[in-house]
């Protein structure tokens, strides 16, 4: 464990790089009972590396190599996170990245994977392929509702981080989506309903 160094903290869990290899280690939260802080720390583990293995089949992401006790080792994918570059591309380049972005997300919707939290911070491109990461906070559904979420927070999140190319960016992605008319109608309520929010 001589090279293990911590690159990153978040709320849920700590991210280590070590000899090439990630470890996602999800905290232990002290304000919580030790059994129920254990099991949920395990239940949750094992549901991510569910939907990686799931994903895998289906578009880019980090291969689990092992996993137990609240961790999950996996590939550390060397590339560039979206988040800090997307502003700075050429506008040819930007589009064929959001394109890819938004035929991802379709694959992984077709095989109703939510990932949840769809930011640029989650997704790395690597040798000209985009890499999707940390599905902690996914789930397994078919609902219209909760795929028209998942890209609505998207959009979201384009517009609290890039916000002078965001319309741009999310114009692209829906279209390489490609959605058919049901789910044009319920993204339009999803929609109407961040609005009526935003003016509570």
């Amino acid at each position: 464990m001589a090279f293990m160094k911590e690159i990153a903290r978040g709320a849920e869990a700590v991210l280590y790089l070590d000899n090439g290899k990630l470890i996602k280690d999800r905290v232990k939260k002290n304000y919580r009972i030790d059994e129920i802080d254990n099991a949920l720390r395990k239940m949750r583990t094992k549901r991510e590396v569910k939907l990686l293995e799931k994903s895998s089949e289906l578009i880019n992401v980090p291969n689990v190599i092992k996993s137990g006790e609240g961790k999950i080792v996996m590939d550390f994918i060397e590339g560039k996170l979206c988040r800090d570059f997307l502003n700075d591309l050429s506008k040819s380049r930007r589009k064929k990245i959001c394109k890819d972005i938004g035929s991802t997300i379709k694959k992984l919707h077709d095989g109703d994977i939510i990932h949840g939290d769809l930011t640029t911070s989650n997704m790395i491109l690597k040798e000209g392929k985009v890499y999707f990461i940390d599905f902690g906070l996914g789930f397994v559904s078919s609902k219209i509702e909760d795929k028209a979420v998942d890209l609505h927070l998207l959009k979201q999140a384009l517009t609290s981080k890039h916000y002078e190319i965001a319309d741009e960016c999310f114009n692209e992605i829906f279209k390489a989506y490609k959605p058919d008319k049901n789910f044009l109608e319920r993204f339009d309520k999803v929609e109407g309903r961040g609005r009526y929010k935003g003016r509570a």
